[in-house]
């Protein structure tokens, strides 16, 4: 037998918090001390269903789940707003940089002076390379104006959402969501 810290045993102790966890009303509790799931004849019991803890008292616990139904009534824009803006920074930065590495991947495996020589080939000396259009400087000036964009759309459209999002909620009484908590 092991004890805990307190010199209880940890059957004790582990009696004690599965019956301050599940505290029910005298009136509820059940007076038979029948072990939870089937019965083998013989008096042996079915080995526990798959998820349930055994103490080594032999008893199995079973999982007891807790719903819980919320209703989200109001969303505040500016917290959109500010949240929005951040993680659209975010998704810039990364656009930028992976445009950045495919343009450097492109053109340390010679895709650019293949494509020039390709061309050069079928049009003649004097045509037009493609380093003349995709150079990284320009390659990176368009992603750039491109992300500034893109953060200003997504901010202002997720705030438009936020106020959308109240005004129908003010209608129909909001959104309501379901949580389980496994206790």
């Amino acid at each position: 037998m092991t004890t805990t810290s307190g010199g209880r045993s940890s059957e004790e102790s582990l009696r004690r918090a599965t019956s301050q966890s599940t505290q029910t009303p005298k009136s509820q509790q059940q007076t038979s001390k029948r072990p939870a799931g089937p019965v083998e004849p013989a008096g042996r019991q079915a080995p526990p269903a798959q998820g349930t803890v055994v103490p080594s008292g032999g008893t199995p616990f079973v999982p007891r789940q807790r719903r819980l139904r919320l209703t989200v009534q109001r969303i505040d824009p500016w917290t959109v707003l500010r949240l929005s803006f951040l993680l659209s920074v975010a998704i810039a930065v990364v656009m930028v940089v992976a445009l950045l590495l495919l343009w450097s991947m492109l053109a340390s495996g010679g895709v650019f002076d293949s494509v020039d020589t390709t061309l050069q080939s079928i049009l003649g000396d004097g045509a037009v390379t493609v380093t003349q259009y995709f150079s990284l400087g320009k390659v990176l000036s368009v992603a750039m104006l491109i992300a500034a964009i893109d953060i200003v759309l997504i901010t202002a459209l997720a705030t438009i959402g936020a106020f959308l999002f109240n005004l129908a909620s003010s209608l129909v009484g909001g959104l309501q969501v379901t949580v389980t908590e496994e206790i």
